[in-house]
């Protein structure tokens, strides 16, 4: 076999097969020996974590490891207006998580909200329309760049404002 020296990756290269894990930047192996086995484990247990009604308005974002100056967060994405449903069920969540992985891996949850693009866009698209001109509505509608069709909106917004 062929040994190779001073290269960056590696201490050491094998001519032939190597393992995947052989393979992986040091870097990316560091990611994962830390916090990837427990977020990717999350992420596929999530439904049985939290339950079929927690399911469907929220979902785990990112997980961050303790050290000596924090502790473990897990950053979880709830839909807007069922934070309440999260708070009281945080506790439950947490005792999921730590009886799952059997040793105590989450100790704080950090909620971060946000709205759904599907009730986002229908609702405030057909307020928005109103504000304009009937011969310019049919106009702004066959605009097909969303955030071209929002700023024109706005333009109306405050053109009609004056």
């Amino acid at each position: 076999m062929h040994y190779k020296k001073y290269t960056k990756q590696r201490n050491r290269s094998i001519q032939g097969l190597r393992s995947f894990k052989d393979t992986l930047p040091k870097n990316v192996k560091k990611v994962i020996n830390k916090k990837g086995h427990i977020y990717s484990e999350t992420l596929n247990n999530w439904k049985y974590i939290v339950g079929e009604e927690l399911f469907k308005i929220c979902y785990p974002k990112s997980f961050k490891n303790s050290n000596r100056f924090g502790v473990s967060t897990l950053s979880i994405m709830v839909k807007r207006g069922h934070e309440i449903e999260m708070e009281y069920s945080k506790k439950e969540i947490i005792d999921k998580m730590n009886s799952f992985f059997g040793y105590l891996v989450v100790e704080k949850l950090k909620f971060i909200c946000f709205q759904s693009e599907n009730e986002n866009t229908s609702e405030n698209y057909n307020q928005t329309m109103n504000v304009t001109k009937n011969k310019y509505q049919k106009k702004l509608s066959k605009v097909k760049n969303d955030k071209i069709r929002k700023s024109l909106i706005e333009l109306t917004k405050v053109f009609k404002e004056k």
